[in-house]
């Protein structure tokens, strides 16, 4: 018997069938798109416009390569970032114009991440705790922190960096701001970079290095792209605002306001790509225990792969014996009831902390109130001396915290400055010093930064001389570890693409 041709088993397709596979491989040819002539009729009716520049930076970003990665392998390691960390508490007056932050921020230590945190911004009064927040002074604020920290190494700025200025401070004389009620909405969004991208989760991806450079150059391509083409285009003033932008040093990462409490980060302009799960949390411990005028504010982010938390806060008052515990009252609160949202996409590779202890490294900063357990003039005599070290024995955090009442577990820094309240307006003085003082406020550290979890060290701790407020400043400068990225973790590579764009 004779065999049958092997076409009889498997059935040769029809010349249809082939020209229709061998259709598919050109249409994605990548030959075919490069020769493509710009004046082909693809949509008829439809007038196509080509951006050379835009086509080129797509060229150039080789997405295609994409398609098969070689993976690399690559040792985990950890990275050191200095944080810069301040609180001042500015007694509820709004910032004049020829108010100079630049010694206070030390905006020539060329740190990695600002953290600065504010009391009192507004008159802590009914009406800024009832009615309606006031957000003016914490716009003028936000202005006067990115005027220092992006104030630029250059004699002059270019027509850009000018008019962003204008358009987000209003203008001045000498570099001095002239503020024009400016909007803290309108303030934060030109102060920020990748604001879409940066609360997102920014967990790794199972790609070596260079294709995660790829797509996020991808990425940052669409971006800048969204936002200078299409229907509700930007005029060119508004586009060249938006070049101004991508020139700061500094770009904030988040910044919120509660009454008197403002708390705003900024990071390196080049790690803002590295920060995620950014989120915020209020807690109000005021007037009856729950308005906002006392309380604190909770910033939770990710930098690489380790986690940060920095919490600003402003407890009860008062000097009165047994004040002391309502303040650890709040604070047992604000850890307790301080509950940031889940926003990681893999929640199954790492768990993305939601309490504040969870976090792997955690500064509280602000006005605490614990005040010294000594008469006036004993504190006095003591001030007088600069005898610090006598004096810390009655200070009331050091005896509440080293009896595991209020902050068991963690650190704080030697202080060796003198205590930070409460001065006469616009002097050196403390106040009670004089006749002309009307109240008589025993000297106390009520402003203070400590610290929790391991990997960061205290380099820096000390307190500014702005006369501005009753107190006085202070800042502390960290050096926190940061555990970067490897390889080892596998997410898909779409994850990594921003879906809201229509152009996938």
């Amino acid at each position: 018997m004779t065999r049958s041709n092997a076409s009889d088993d498997f059935p040769v397709k029809n010349n249809d069938d082939r020209r229709r596979k061998s259709i598919l491989p050109n249409i994605f040819s990548r030959k075919e798109r490069n020769d493509r002539k710009s004046g082909e009729d693809i949509f008829p009716g439809r007038e196509i416009v080509f951006d050379t520049r835009s086509s080129s930076r797509i060229e150039g970003l080789d997405i295609w390569s994409l398609d098969s990665p070689e993976i690399e392998e690559a040792a985990p390691h950890v990275q050191e970032f200095r944080i810069f960390v301040a609180t001042w508490n500015v007694g509820g007056r709004a910032p004049t114009n020829d108010l100079d932050l630049d010694a206070f921020l030390q905006v020539e230590g060329l740190y990695d991440i600002y953290v600065v945190g504010f009391q009192e911004i507004v008159p802590l009064n009914a009406g800024n705790v009832l009615v309606l927040e006031d957000n003016e002074p914490a716009a003028k604020w936000l202005a006067l922190i990115s005027q220092a920290i992006n104030k630029p190494h250059r004699k002059s700025s270019t027509p850009e960096e000018s008019e962003l200025k204008s358009k987000t401070t209003g203008g001045g004389s000498g570099g001095r701001l002239f503020f024009q009620r400016p909007s803290l909405k309108v303030l934060s969004k030109n102060y920020r970079m990748d604001g879409a991208h940066v609360k997102t989760c920014n967990c790794p991806a199972d790609y070596p290095p260079s294709v995660r450079q790829r797509t996020r150059q991808l990425r940052e391509f669409i971006s800048t792209d969204d936002s200078s083409s299409g229907e509700d285009s930007p005029p060119s003033s508004d586009r060249r605002c938006s070049n101004a932008k991508s020139s700061l040093h500094y770009c904030l990462v988040a910044s919120k306001q509660m009454v008197g409490i403002f708390l705003s980060v900024w990071a390196r302009r080049e790690l803002v790509q590295h920060i995620g799960h950014v989120r915020v949390a209020s807690i109000g411990r005021g007037i009856m225990g729950c308005l906002g005028n006392k309380g604190s504010i909770a910033m939770s982010m990710s930098l690489h792969q380790t986690s940060f938390c920095f919490i600003c806060s402003h407890l009860a008052s008062g000097e009165k014996e047994g004040d002391e515990l309502k303040r650890n009252s709040d604070v047992a609160e604000i850890l307790k009831s301080t509950q940031f949202p889940k926003i990681c996409k893999n929640p199954s590779r790492r768990r993305i902390p939601e309490k504040i202890l969870d976090h792997d490294r955690v500064i509280w900063f602000g006005d605490l109130n614990y005040r010294v357990s000594l008469s006036y003039h004993e504190t006095r005599t003591l001030v007088r001396d600069c005898d610090w070290k006598a004096l810390l024995e009655w200070d009331q955090l050091r005896i509440e915290k080293e009896a595991g009442r209020v902050f068991n577990g963690w650190k704080e820094g030697k202080i060796s400055f003198a205590p930070t309240y409460k001065y006469s307006h616009n002097s050196d003085t403390y106040a009670g010093e004089t006749v002309k003082s009307k109240k008589r406020r025993t000297p106390a550290w009520c402003d203070r930064i400590l610290w929790f979890g391991n990997g960061i060290e205290q380099l820096q701790y000390l307190r500014g001389e702005l006369r501005f407020s009753d107190h006085r400043p202070v800042c502390a400068v960290f050096a926190a570890q940061t555990e970067m990225s490897n390889n080892n973790n596998a997410y898909r590579m779409e994850e990594l693409i921003p879906q809201r764009h229509s152009f996938y």
